[in-house]
């Protein structure tokens, strides 16, 4: 990659707020480009997210669940939002328990990404467990899902259907089936 990335740094001039809501915010900012134009960027800012790659019993536990940007039930690992100030680690332990009903006895950070950089800062945390038990399952009021542990071959078999198409949770099984292959995550 090129020494002098800096280059093509592009600088805010001015940012306009357009939506404010309880997940996500919405602004157009205007940008200098290098070589002395504007440009706009529309930009989504996110709180963060964790999620959890949690095994029962050689399992993965997941959730379907409606997802109304895509008008289809997903099956997806257990996540949510960051709560303001909250440490990722905590955010996952908690997004496990209230969506699965399990505990984790521990919790290892398996990787944190960009979901969009494209158009969002949404940063998620991605966890791995290998020992839970059973907890008390308390989902938010709006919140609808099933929940059941799913084999590798389950969780691959999904993928080619399109039942889990989300990145973490792709992630999540392609770092599972290397877990399998090496026993380390």
């Amino acid at each position: 990659m090129s020494q002098n990335n800096e280059l093509w740094r592009e600088e805010t001039i001015s940012t306009e707020p357009i939506f404010e809501g309880k997940m996500i915010t919405l602004q157009v900012d205007t940008v200098a480009m290098p070589d002395g134009r504007t440009a706009t960027r529309e930009i989504v800012k996110h709180p963060g997210a964790a999620a959890v790659m949690a095994l029962l019993d050689g399992k993965l536990l997941v959730v379907e669940q409606f997802r109304k940007p895509l008008e289809k039930f997903q099956i997806e690992i257990p996540a949510g939002k960051l709560d303001a100030g909250e440490d990722p680690l905590e955010a996952a332990a908690r997004e496990l328990e209230e969506e699965t009903g399990y505990r984790a006895d521990s919790l290892k950070l398996v990787s944190a990404f960009f979901t969009s950089p494209g158009f969002a800062d949404e940063k998620l945390y991605l966890y791995f467990a290998d020992q839970v038990t059973l907890g008390t399952q308390h989902m938010d009021e709006d919140e609808y899902l099933q929940v059941e542990a799913i084999t590798l071959e389950q969780a691959e078999a999904y993928i080619a259907e399109g039942r889990i198409s989300d990145a973490k949770t792709v992630l999540a099984v392609y770092a599972w089936k290397l877990y399998q292959l090496t026993g380390t995550i």
